[in-house]
C-alpha cells in the first residue's frame, strides 16, 4: 500500500527539523501499535541525514553493536573499539551534532526500561549539559502508551520537562479511508466502507493488510479476519498484555463488557463481579483506551456517565474475538463467522454513529458535538451538533436503514431534552435522519 495522508504530521516534523538547524530539538512521538509511526518518521525525514535506532529487547552491548554499525553506515564515521552501553553512543552523537545537523530516531524507546533503566538518567544528564551547543533533531518513539507517559510526564521521571515537542499519531480520518477504498476498489459500497472503518478504525497496519490482500468488501474482510493464523486474531492480546501486565485478565473482562454494551460502571461491575473504579480511571488516563461519554447539557459530569472504547478494532476484538476465544481455540472459524454475521447489524449500527461523529468533526463548522440520554438512560438521541457562534443545532437519528428513522419520535425525545436543558433559546434547530446512504 502506498503512503497516504499525514500531511499535518509531516509538516510539523519538517518544521521541527528546521528549528534543529539552530537549536537541538527533542520530540516525543506516541500512538498505538500499528498506527504507522515508524513509516511516518522515515518518510518525513528521508531528505535529511537520519539515524534510525530500533531498541530491540537484547543485551545492551549487543544492541550498542547494532547502533555502532548504523552510525558507521549512515554518517560515514569510523568508531573504534567496543561500545558497551548506550550512554557512550548518545554522548558521542550529542557531541557530533555540535558540528553537523542530523536526525536521530530512537524507536521503541520505552524498551530501555527492560534493558537498562539508567539510560534515561544518562540521557537527561547529557542532554542538559550538551544541548546548548547541539544541532541534534532527536525523535523518540514508543508504542506502549503507559510507559511513554511514565518516562516523560511523571513529575519525578528523569526526562520530565526535557521534550520540546509532542506528536500523537492518530488513525486515518474517514475521508482518507474513503480515498483508500476508492483507489483500491472503485466499485465499493457503503457497506464495505463501514466495514473498513469498523474493523480497522483507520489504523494504518490493518488498512494495509486489507489492501495488500485485496480484501476490500465486507465479505472478504471477514474471511481475512476470521481464519486460522490471522494477525487480527492475536493482535488485541499482543497489544494490551504488555500494557496491563499481570492484571490483564481483569482489564480484558472490563473491556469485553463495555464492547458488549455494558457501558455504565454499575453494569460493568455486575458483569465482572468486582469493583472497577480504579481500573476504569487507569484505562482512561494512563492507557488512553477509554473515554467517558456524558450527555450534552448534563448538569453533573459525575452522574450518568457511559464508558466508551475509543479504538474501533478493539471494540470488534473484544466483542467477537476475545468473547468467543473458546470457539477459536478449537478452530471453529466457520461457526464464529455465523455469530459475527448474526450480530453484525447491531454492532455496525453503533459504529455508524461513531462514523458520523468523526465525519462532522472533520468537516468542522461546529463548536460542540455529542449525544443525549436522560437520567434513566432513556429518550436517547444519537447525535447532536451545535454551533454556538451562529446559534444552529442539528438533532439526528442514525440508522443503518433510512426506512427505520422515525422523525416524530426524534422530535419527542428532543422536546424532553430542550425542556431540561434551559440554555438553547433562539437556536435554529434542524432535525435530520442519517443512514448508510449518507456516508
Amino acid at each position: 500500500m502506498k503512503f497516504y495522508n499525514r500531511k499535518s504530521e509531516i509538516k510539523r516534523i519538517k518544521e521541527i527539523q528546521k528549528l534543529s538547524l539552530k537549536n537541538a530539538q527533542f520530540t516525543v512521538v506516541t500512538g498505538r501499535r500499528r498506527i504507522g509511526k515508524t513509516q511516518l518518521l522515515l518518510y518525513a525525514t528521508q531528505e535529511q541525514p537520519t539515524l534510525y535506532l530500533f531498541v530491540s529487547r537484547k543485551a545492551e552491548p549487543l544492541l550498542c553493536e547494532d547502533f555502532k554499525q548504523e552510525i558507521i553506515d549512515k554518517l560515514q564515521i569510523p568508531i573504534a573499539g567496543n561500545v558497551q552501553n548506550f550512554n557512550q553512543i548518545f554522548k558521542f552523537l550529542m557531541q557530533l551534532s555540535a558540528q553537523r545537523n542530523f536526525n536521530l530516531i530512537i524507536d521503541e524507546f520505552q524498551e530501555f526500561l527492560n534493558i537498562n533503566p539508567s539510560v534515561y538518567s544518562d540521557i537527561q544528564r547529557d542532554w542538559d549539559i550538551l544541548k546548548s551547543k547541539s544541532k541534534l533533531n532527536l525523535i523518540v518513539c514508543g508504542s506502549i502508551y503507559s510507559l511513554m507517559h511514565k518516562i516523560f510526564e511523571d513529575y519525578n521521571a528523569p526526562l520530565y520537562g526535557r521534550a520540546t515537542n509532542f506528536i500523537k499519531v492518530k488513525p486515518f480520518k474517514v475521508s482518507v479511508l474513503k480515498k483508500i477504498l476508492a483507489e483500491n476498489n472503485s466499485g465499493y459500497t457503503n457497506e464495505d466502507l463501514l466495514a473498513l472503518y469498523a474493523f480497522s478504525g483507520g489504523v494504518a497496519k490493518y488498512v494495509q493488510l486489507f489492501v495488500d490482500n485485496k480484501a476490500l468488501t465486507l465479505k472478504k474482510m471477514l474471511a481475512l479476519i476470521l481464519k486460522e493464523d490471522s494477525a487480527f486474531i492475536t493482535d488485541g492480546k499482543t497489544m494490551l498484555t504488555e500494557e496491563f501486565g499481570k492484571d490483564y485478565a481483569i482489564y480484558f473482562s472490563i473491556l469485553s463488557s463495555i464492547a458488549s454494551g455494558e457501558n455504565t460502571r454499575s453494569k460493568i461491575e455486575a458483569a465482572v463481579g468486582k469493583e472497577v473504579g480504579g481500573y476504569l480511571t487507569r484505562m482512561e488516563n494512563d492507557y488512553g483506551l477509554l473515554s467517558k461519554a456524558i450527555p450534552l447539557f448534563a448538569k453533573s459530569e459525575i452522574k450518568n456517565v457511559r464508558y466508551v472504547i475509543d479504538d474501533n478494532f478493539l471494540i470488534f476484538w473484544f466483542r467477537f474475538i476475545y468473547k468467543y476465544s473458546h470457539i477459536i481455540e478449537i478452530n471453529q472459524f466457520a461457526e464464529l463467522r455465523k455469530i459475527v454475521e448474526r450480530d453484525y447489524a447491531t454492532f455496525s449500527g453503533k459504529i455508524l454513529e461513531k462514523y458520523f461523529r468523526e465525519k462532522f468533526i472533520e468537516q468542522g463548522k461546529i463548536t460542540q458535538i455529542g449525544g443525549y440520554w436522560d437520567r434513566k438512560g432513556e429518550n436517547e438521541i444519537d447525535l447532536i451538533t451545535l454551533n454556538h457562534t451562529n446559534k444552529t443545532m442539528q438533532i439526528m437519528e442514525i440508522k443503518r436503514n433510512e426506512k427505520h428513522i422515525r422523525y416524530n419520535i426524534l422530535k419527542e425525545k428532543a422536546a424532553n431534552m430542550l425542556t431540561n436543558s434551559g440554555q438553547l433559546s433562539g437556536y435554529n434547530i434542524q432535525y435530520k435522519g442519517l443512514s448508510m446512504a449518507n456516508m
